[in-house]
């Protein structure tokens, strides 16, 4: 088990790993920042005794990749296969939340291959993680074939377009946008904050254009953002933002539903499909009780620190 740039505690880790917890002092201590790599406990427990190791039992090797993503390689014909399916994120939390620095490892590993297949199934995420995720395919070598496996919303689209050819199974969907945030302040912050805004909205602007080409025009574009357009795969080859509709495929959720009301108007067939597959969702419940313990303890932290400077 591995968590990047995660919170979690040893005992956490132990209970995914089906161990019993540990009474060691610092079993319980949550990890707020940096790579937390759970490693053999002869490594992590040398010079000490086995009683003092909170993680004795736990076997994880260094450098395995996230879940999200899963590289198939196929030998001998230099192909191979990522798979981006969840969040965007600049600090991975969840197994399927991708992350720039995540990407950028994952290709790595691929070396030197000819053809790069990526599946992508997300509702988009944050915007220079996913521009940095963009320019890496870009400048990558290889053939670069992009499958939307079920959706790719907002910026998780403008990586869609990082394709040299875009596939979309007739039951998938693409959605542009322009960009939003959260801001707070007097009228300068805010209008600052709006002008940032369209200048980063550009961004996807210019990637979009310089995709479709002749099919799609400036002022269209900025309507379709505007309006917050879910474009079926046949609406998105004729703007020019895919190059071909495959037959349908049987969809998968991408993120948790609540995510998705950020959005104004989400398919109800989506929004459906993602709420049935909430519910399914096992480790939702162990994931919610890990995320309040650790914000709790994390605003335990702010409060005691903000009293010591006070004092």
């Amino acid at each position: 088990m591995m968590i990047r740039n995660g919170i979690a505690s040893v005992n956490d880790l132990r209970k995914l790993e089906e161990l019993p917890p540990s009474d060691a002092k610092n079993a319980d201590q949550l990890w707020l920042s940096g790579d937390l790599y759970p490693i053999d406990s002869d490594q992590i427990g040398k010079g000490r005794a086995d009683t003092d190791n909170p993680l004795k039992g736990v076997k994880t090797k260094m450098n395995k990749l996230p879940k999200y993503l899963t590289i198939k390689q196929q030998v001998g014909n230099k192909e191979a296969d990522l798979f981006i399916d969840g969040e965007i994120v600049s600090g991975e939390f969840y197994d399927n939340d991708t992350s720039a620095a995540g990407f950028r490892d994952s290709l790595k590993q691929l070396g030197d291959v000819e053809t790069i297949n990526l599946h992508i199934n997300s509702p988009g995420g944050s915007v220079f993680e996913g521009i940095a995720i963009y320019n890496m395919l870009k400048n990558n070598p290889a053939q670069i074939n992009v499958y939307v496996d079920a959706l790719a919303a907002s910026i998780a689209s403008v990586i869609a377009m990082s394709g040299d050819n875009i596939f979309m199974p007739s039951n998938s969907m693409l959605m542009i946008h322009n960009p939003w945030t959260i801001a707070m302040g007097n009228a300068n912050d805010l209008r600052k904050q709006a002008n940032d805004l369209d200048r980063i909205g550009e961004l996807s602007v210019t990637t979009y254009l310089d995709k479709a080409g002749s099919k799609l025009d400036a002022d269209t574009l900025h309507q379709l953002m505007d309006d917050e357009t879910w474009l079926t795969a046949q609406e998105a080859v004729n703007y020019g933002l895919a190059t071909e509709v495959i037959d349908d495929n049987q969809m998968a959720a991408c993120a948790d539903p609540g995510f998705l009301k950020q959005f104004r108007n989400v398919p109800t067939q989506l929004a459906q499909r993602l709420a049935q597959s909430a519910t399914n969702d096992p480790a939702k419940e162990w994931r919610e009780g890990i995320r309040k313990q650790a914000l709790n303890k994390a605003t335990a932290l702010t409060i005691e620190l903000q009293n010591m400077e006070e004092s």
